[in-house]
């Protein structure tokens, strides 16, 4: 029923541009809120990979066209030093938090500065599409990248 929901709300945008080639990364280790993540992203023309662990994110960043990677941080245990080290070795992907908790002291530096945006779940859609928009229009999308 949550699917359908979200479903219905990512139909009624329109982003005036095709994301299908450029790649966002959602990790997350409960399955079906990943799923769920993935099949809104669809419903905007993004192009959305499942991934259930870190174990694989860098290398498949490096092997893909990835720009944005969506991180639920309440499933998938990642401390300060981890996240550095990611988004500096990834410098032109963007980095989304999802949580249920609104502060996260031990996260404190990877939250101020290498994390682009921390989302409250569960998820607004107006919100994520808020936060790719943002992306978009810094100029992630575009072929340079």
């Amino acid at each position: 029923m949550l699917v359908c929901l979200l479903l219905a709300s990512a139909t009624s945008y329109s982003l005036g541009f095709s994301l299908m080639e450029k790649e966002i990364v959602v990790v997350n280790a409960d399955k079906q809120k990943c799923r769920e993540i993935c099949e809104l992203l669809q419903g905007w023309d993004y192009s959305g990979t499942q991934l259930h662990t870190l174990s694989n994110l860098e290398e498949h960043i490096q092997k893909s066209a990835c720009q944005v990677v969506i991180m639920d941080i309440d499933t998938v245990p990642i401390d300060n030093r981890a996240i550095r080290q990611l988004t500096l070795k990834n410098p032109g992907v963007y980095f989304l938090c999802l949580s249920e908790d609104r502060f996260h002291p031990e996260l404190k530096e990877a939250l101020c500065y290498h994390i682009y945006a921390c989302i409250k779940k569960p998820v607004d859609p107006d919100e994520l599409f808020y936060w790719l928009k943002s992306i978009d229009k810094n100029g992630a999308w575009s072929d340079d990248v």
